[in-house]
């Protein structure tokens, strides 16, 4: 495919059915993709033809069916493999979500690691879903929680992150990207002085997943974990890489079947990785749906994804300077199609209401990152979240819709 362009984009835009539905009678602008993306018909289709043509359960059974679904699962995880850079396709787990990852490592790495009187490192940019985890198990071991600093644009504190580092610090948590502003962190550069310090680190790259090329070998990540949903496949699945010498000496996070090889009364035996964290029967249907939205994502070219939402966010950036006694955030160099703001005087919420009226779908509120908004003296912003099938035209809308609500409110 061409490099994208905003003259050349008809071709993908058209791949997504929803974009073409009206919402209160208006077109649909969708500007909700940090929240979850839409679906392009490849995975759609997908996801129906498993149910119509192969619908059987994988890895235990010997007839044809059985046979079919788990090749092609195997695929999918080799696939994974290809997208994130991982030295091997057994380092790959998959999960119902990074929810579900973050908190399988939390647990069956992080109390095995993590002792009285030990530090785990989180960032004040993270998502919930990277923080929470972290707190309950320094809670229960009696370790240290310490938050890693960041200014207003999102940028961690570097001097207080090397700082905060000491040899008690076992476990850095990080996120590749801040949900709530759209920020990268110098990720390679935080894990390299991690590991100086002898620090296990676990990667949120839920955000980074959609926008950014990944290589687990390159920023050498202990952990990393994304969602398939917000990477244009379905809901209900994720992934988690490990390196292997970390996922051989964990304990299940789960018990069920599948995930051994000899059962006794009082011994058991665990399958190989990953097999032994992927109890039960998988979400069959979604991981072969997050295959086809990695294939989509091989089709365009990540490097092209980048680039194209770099022109949107120059864009965007470029016309919300109209609107009066708007505020934005998170506007430091690197960052993804993320756009949070505040107009002051005016509640996010009901700017939320005034533009799902005109058919635009933003977020409002915190973002799950409460503690950035504390951190921010702020309730929450509203968050215009950019995908490789926006344009121009919906920023516009989006932009026209905001200089008549400032108006009104």
């Amino acid at each position: 495919m061409a490099t994208l362009s905003f003259n050349n984009h008809r071709a993908i835009r058209a791949q997504f059915p929803l974009l073409e539905r009206k919402v209160h009678g208006k077109p649909l602008v969708y500007l909700d993709n940090a929240a979850t993306t839409q679906k392009p018909q490849q995975v759609i289709r997908t996801i129906v033809d498993y149910y119509q043509q192969s619908n059987a359960n994988v890895h235990r059974g010997n007839h044809y069916l059985a046979g079919v679904t788990t090749t092609a699962i195997e695929e999918v995880r080799k696939k994974v493999q290809r997208f994130i850079h991982a030295q091997e396709s057994a380092e790959i787990i998959f999960t119902s979500g990074a929810t579900a990852a973050l908190n399988l490592v939390a647990t069956a790495h992080g109390e095995a690691h993590v002792q009285a009187g030990d530090a785990v490192l989180v960032s004040a940019t993270a998502h919930h879903a990277n923080f929470l985890p972290w707190q309950r198990l320094c809670q229960e071991k009696h370790a240290d929680l310490h938050v890693i600093p960041a200014d207003p644009e999102g940028r961690l504190d570097l001097v207080a992150f090397k700082e905060l580092l000491t040899p008690r610090t076992k476990i850095v948590a990080l996120a590749y990207v801040v949900g709530a502003l759209g920020t990268v962190h110098p990720l390679k550069t935080l894990i390299q002085q991690a590991h100086n310090s002898g620090a296990v680190v676990v990667v949120d790259a839920t955000q980074a997943a959609p926008h950014l090329p990944l290589d687990v070998q390159a920023l050498d990540s202990d952990f990393l974990t994304f969602s398939g949903h917000k990477a244009y496949g379905p809901t209900g699945v994720g992934v988690l890489h490990g390196k292997r010498q970390w996922l051989m000496q964990m304990p299940p996070y789960q018990l069920g079947g599948g995930m051994v090889k000899d059962v006794q009364n009082g011994r058991v035996i665990h399958e190989d990785i990953p097999y032994k964290f992927e109890p039960g029967t998988p979400n069959i249907a979604g991981i072969l749906g997050l295959g086809s939205a990695l294939d989509f994502l091989f089709s365009v070219g990540m490097d092209k994804v980048h680039v194209y939402e770099k022109m949107l966010l120059r864009y965007i950036d470029e016309q919300l300077a109209q609107v009066k006694d708007l505020r934005r955030l998170g506007i430091s160099a690197e960052r993804v199609g993320i756009t949070s703001f505040v107009i002051e005087q005016k509640h996010h919420l009901d700017i939320g209401l005034m533009l799902d009226a005109e058919g635009i779908a933003i977020r409002t509120g915190h973002h799950c990152s409460q503690p950035l908004m504390d951190h921010l003296d702020l309730e929450g912003t509203v968050r215009a979240s950019l995908a490789l099938y926006n344009t121009k035209q919906d920023i516009d809308r989006l932009v026209e819709a905001l200089l008549r609500i400032s108006k009104r409110l």
